[in-house]
């Protein structure tokens, strides 16, 4: 049940970062082309929510024996645009069980 907690927590900040990462990218570029500059703001935000997302992953890696390849996945995930939707799409899949890739090794 705990490897459970830890790909949930890893879908609740997914999404959340996803958002602010295009909030970053729209506020980069308004920030160039008006006076509104909200890229300090944005990037802290976006900052602490990647931070996060890199910490609930490796717990999700080590609770769930991912093999290392899908780790990788949903780290790249993660520094893509729209990503972060894709791997909480992926990660509610595998809490509902629909995912046998994600079946954690027996000991």
């Amino acid at each position: 049940m705990k490897s459970i907690a830890a790909v949930h927590r890893l879908r609740l900040v997914s999404g959340p970062e996803g958002l602010s990462f295009i909030l970053l990218l729209i506020c980069s570029v308004l920030k160039r082309t008006t006076s509104f500059n909200g890229v300090p703001v944005m990037g802290m935000v976006h900052g602490v929510l990647f931070v996060l997302y890199v910490v609930f992953l490796v717990q999700a890696y080590q609770a769930r024996r991912w093999e290392p390849k899908r780790a990788l996945l949903m780290f790249v995930l993660s520094v893509l645009p729209t990503g972060g939707f894709f791997a909480e799409r992926m990660l509610a899949k595998e809490e509902r069980g629909e995912l046998d890739a994600a079946k954690p090794a027996t000991a």
